[in-house]
């Protein structure tokens, strides 16, 4: 567990089963917890972390429970949104663990609004408190049945909820009209992509790869279409049926909140691993990320196809064996 939760558990929190933990990432520490606890994360590789240790892992909640754990998210419409589904799902205590940097104190603050709250208990530069279940309090607070951005289904949390990201907007202009028969989306979030590449030329398999079980099932709504194929799978770990013409890509470059180069990396990796000895990569990156030496390593052809204040696009081909 967390050193805040432990805290609380010795300073007179009491938390019992049946017991549902939202959240919770591979530095949160469950080995405490009875294997009957249910632990809710969309992300494929958090999710099979848990998986290992053997507690029952979902990617949406199901079921009723006694108390429930919610592990602060940085973005605030997903924490709203867990909060509430904690109290539907509760009877008794919802316990609330964040960082400060993930805006703790914020949602305490609104919550105190709310109800009652026990606690709170600082350590670690977070917060951890507690409060009875109650439903109606944070009704409002539910994720919209239908929320959409630029026409397109989204949801609280996902990669560019409110809107398409500029980068992917970016990359998708500078596309040509044929880009093979074979093609993936890597990282393909709520689907703005894939669902533009479907009007490319000769395309008959589109894979939609995308390691957010909440943004892949958005993109089974906005990508509606016999030739895409949907993989609730990491993309960098993922192995394509059969071997790809084209790979396209907007990958993520932080898991925390500093930039982390080798993630986009390992995308690179993973596309030349798929593609076909002429393959082609296609990716858009911010422009302060260093990726030109990798993809210099990864393929044989490699050039800056276009590029703003903000972004730049590579077309890269032919990946070394």
């Amino acid at each position: 567990m967390s050193p805040r939760l432990n805290l609380a558990l010795q300073s007179g929190l009491s938390v019992s089963q049946p017991l549902i933990v939202f959240g919770p990432t591979p530095a949160t520490d469950l080995s405490s917890l009875p294997a009957e606890t249910q632990v809710v994360q969309p992300l494929k590789p958090f999710h099979d972390h848990f998986a290992e240790q053997g507690f029952a892992v979902v990617p949406k909640v199901q079921g009723p429970c006694r108390d429930a754990i919610v592990i602060l998210p940085r973005a605030k419409a997903l924490a709203r949104s867990l909060v509430q589904q904690a109290c539907t799902c509760a009877t008794g205590v919802i316990v609330i663990d964040g960082a400060k940097t993930e805006g703790v104190d914020s949602l305490l603050k609104d919550i105190r609004k709310r109800v009652a709250v026990e606690g709170p208990i600082s350590k670690a530069h977070g917060k951890i408190f507690w409060f009875q279940s109650d439903p109606t309090a944070f009704a409002d607070w539910a994720a919209p049945e239908h929320q959409t951005a630029d026409g397109f289904q989204t949801a609280p949390g996902v990669f560019s909820a409110d809107g398409v990201d500029p980068g992917s907007a970016l990359l998708l202009a500078a596309l040509p009209d044929k880009l093979g028969a074979r093609v993936a989306d890597l990282g393909a979030g709520w689907g703005y992509l894939s669902a533009g590449l479907l009007k490319s030329s000769g395309l008959e398999t589109l894979h939609l790869v995308e390691a957010d079980h909440t943004a892949l099932s958005c993109a089974r709504s906005n990508v509606v279409d016999p030739r895409a194929q949907f993989h609730w799978a990491d993309a960098v770990t993922w192995q394509a049926p059969e071997p790809l013409d084209t790979v396209v890509m907007n990958p993520p470059f932080h898991t925390s909140r500093s930039a982390e180069p080798a993630l986009g990396q390992s995308f690179i990796a993973a596309a030349a691993k798929n593609l076909t000895r002429n393959g082609t990569l296609w990716m858009v990156a911010n422009r302060h990320l260093p990726y030109e030496a990798m993809l210099t390593d990864t393929f044989t052809h490699v050039q800056k196809a276009i590029g703003d204040n903000r972004f730049k696009v590579f077309h890269a081909s032919r990946p070394r064996r």
